[in-house]
């Protein structure tokens, strides 16, 4: 008998293509033989990245209609964006598990070392991020949260953003005393090999995290 592996469906909560198909590639390795189907999707009415408060309140209402038109066809959410916007309302929007990628990557950075260090894109980013990890009780495991401050167009520019978030880490890991890190956006992904070379600890990739758990309750029916 043919059973349902289901389908999990990560939404990009910004309109930037590029970063949804770096999401795409980066879950890549959990497609897995028997496993639940995984489709990466971009929310269209978004803004081309997440930037303030205001954006991420912008896109619960879209993302909300977005998933009302996915439910029949979906066995759990990721919500690809690390300020988790519209995680709570999501949870009441639908009975499938919705799961948010800052949420995810912290707790499994939670299981890699005692203090962890986020890689935030903006300055501006890093008071959001602290409010979200004083609400989920886990601050005083949180070494810092510190910025690249470079914009997720120019993500691309595999050199300079390389450089830079290896720089950051560093940071985290000597002046912080970080001993894992989270990437703190959804389109850092591919250098996340990279960095863990570098600066030898582990760095989780919060879509990898978030999908890996999604599968999880899938397969378990949680």
């Amino acid at each position: 008998m043919t059973t349902h592996a289901g389908t999990i469906f990560v939404i990009n909560p910004n309109s930037t293509e590029k970063v949804t198909e770096g999401i795409d590639r980066a879950v890549e390795p959990l497609r897995i033989v028997g496993g639940p189907r995984i489709e990466c999707l971009t929310l269209k009415e978004g803004p081309p990245d997440i930037q303030t408060q205001r954006d991420v309140d912008g896109v619960v209402t879209p993302l909300l209609v977005l998933i009302g038109e996915l439910d029949r066809r979906a066995d759990a959410y990721v919500i690809a964006c690390f300020s988790d916007p519209g995680l709570h309302a999501a949870r009441e929007a639908t009975s499938k598990p919705v799961l948010g990628i800052m949420e995810c990557g912290i707790l499994t950075a939670l299981t890699l070392g005692q203090q962890f260090g986020v890689i935030a894109i903006f300055a501006g980013s890093v008071p959001r991020h602290l409010r979200l990890i004083g609400a989920m009780g886990v601050a005083e495991r949180c070494a810092g949260d510190l910025p690249v401050d470079i914009p997720i167009a120019a993500l691309a520019d595999a050199r300079k953003t390389s450089q830079r978030m290896i720089e950051i880490g560093r940071r985290l890991r000597d002046e912080k005393g970080a001993n894992v890190l989270v990437m703190g956006c959804a389109g850092m992904a591919q250098y996340r090999d990279e960095l863990e070379n570098e600066i030898g600890i582990p760095v989780v990739e919060p879509t990898q995290a978030a999908t890996a758990m999604a599968i999880g309750r899938v397969r378990l029916g949680w």
